[in-house]
């Protein structure tokens, strides 16, 4: 195996990184562990353990993301957001995603926790998981400044432990992100972080990390029918290290829904209006893909699918990429109390995609452009001058 991991990753070609010189001037090679990760579904398959040495987590495998929270997709009444997560929560639903930058978004889940701890029996709190994410500037990383910004997430979220801390760095070049994930990897053993895991790192900084042995458990990254980015390079070292992928725009902020088929958004006020960050954000995806004819043939196509099973086109569209290699869990935006997804989540779980349907979304993915190359890798998008 070890030999096979040798030879897989030079496929990347990340000579700079495989490489070190001696003082004397010596080039070694450091080759990366294989950490004892492990990812199963439970019993339930609504739910999924990753594994990595002594540490565990188990989170629903269609996540709750709470990006909505922050601004930009209309006023979030806080009790009628509460009662909203409890709703999800109610239904199965029980894993939420939030950030430091999100707004109140760490405020309410230490809420809404609060009130499982008044309402609801001790098995139902075992269940729920609140991942956050720690998005810094590239500043110094001390173990006192990781350690009182972890602290703040901890009193907001109102939990002694964070059951998952994501991490972001804007800029490659300032190494100071090693620095902050040792510190995190500390405080993971001081027990204040369950698990340490990643947001929008590329393949080459991933293969640094590993090789620096901290012990990440996943990175969310952008993935969706229309973005397959992950699917190339992150997917395969994701699979020889055992590093799990939480997709984000898996539904694309809703453009893959029966609300977008059969529009035309070239013709003024003719279809829906790209009214939120999110929409306004998958839009350019589109655009950088194939354009909006692609679009709506791909749109055509999964409603094709949809129909056949008797679901829509945003349970098909999760489907497709919960299926995908190294995928975990696939994130599902909420605008809590103001409308919600959960019947079409529930459908989820019990749809199987046959050979057909694969093939048919195939078919018309294969005319878009291949967005590794106008992009780049997964989380580029965020560090493009």
């Amino acid at each position: 195996m070890a030999e096979l991991l040798h030879h897989s990753i030079n496929q990347f070609n990340f000579d700079a990184i495989n490489r070190t010189k001696t003082r004397k001037g010596i080039e070694t090679q450091k080759s990366i562990h294989l950490l004892p990760f492990q990812c199963v579904l439970t019993i339930d398959n609504r739910r999924i353990v990753v594994k990595n040495g002594k540490d565990s987590l188990d989170i629903c495998r269609v996540v709750n993301g709470m990006w909505q929270t922050s601004g930009g997709w209309g006023r979030i009444d806080r009790d009628n957001a509460v009662d909203a997560m409890l709703k999800y929560a109610d239904a199965g639903l029980t894993t939420f995603d939030m950030a430091d930058i999100y707004g109140p978004a760490e405020d309410l889940y230490g809420i809404f926790i609060n009130r499982v701890r008044r309402e609801r029996p001790q098995e139902f709190l075992d269940k729920l998981r609140g991942l956050t994410k720690w998005v810094p500037l590239p500043v110094k990383m001390t173990s006192t400044f990781v350690r009182d910004s972890i602290n703040v997430s901890r009193k907001r979220m109102d939990v002694a432990s964070l059951d998952m801390l994501q991490f972001h760095w804007w800029d490659y070049s300032n190494r100071g992100y090693l620095d902050a994930l040792k510190h995190l990897t500390d405080l993971k053993e001081e027990g204040k972080i369950k698990t340490v895991a990643l947001t929008n790192f590329d393949t080459e900084r991933l293969q640094i990390i590993l090789e620096n042995d901290i012990p990440v458990v996943s990175n969310q990254v952008q993935h969706s029918i229309v973005d397959m980015r992950p699917q190339q390079k992150m997917a395969e070292l994701c699979q020889l290290t055992g590093v799990k992928l939480i997709t984000y725009g898996t539904v694309m902020g809703g453009l893959l829904s029966e609300k977008f088929l059969d529009t035309n958004l070239a013709i003024p006020f003719a279809g829906p209006p790209l009214n939120t960050p999110s929409l306004q954000k998958y839009k350019r995806m589109v655009d950088a893909w194939g354009g909006w004819s692609l679009f709506q043939a791909l749109l055509q196509t999964l409603k094709r699918v949809a129909s056949k099973h008797g679901v829509s086109i945003p349970t098909v569209a999760v489907k497709y990429i919960l299926d995908q290699p190294a995928v975990a869990g696939s994130m599902i935006g909420v605008r809590l109390g103001l409308s919600d997804h959960i019947r079409d989540t529930d459908a989820v779980f019990s749809l199987v995609l046959d050979e057909e349907d694969v093939n048919s979304i195939q078919e018309v993915t294969r005319k878009g452009k291949d967005l590794l190359k106008v992009i780049g890798d997964c989380g580029d998008e965020y560090r493009r001058a």
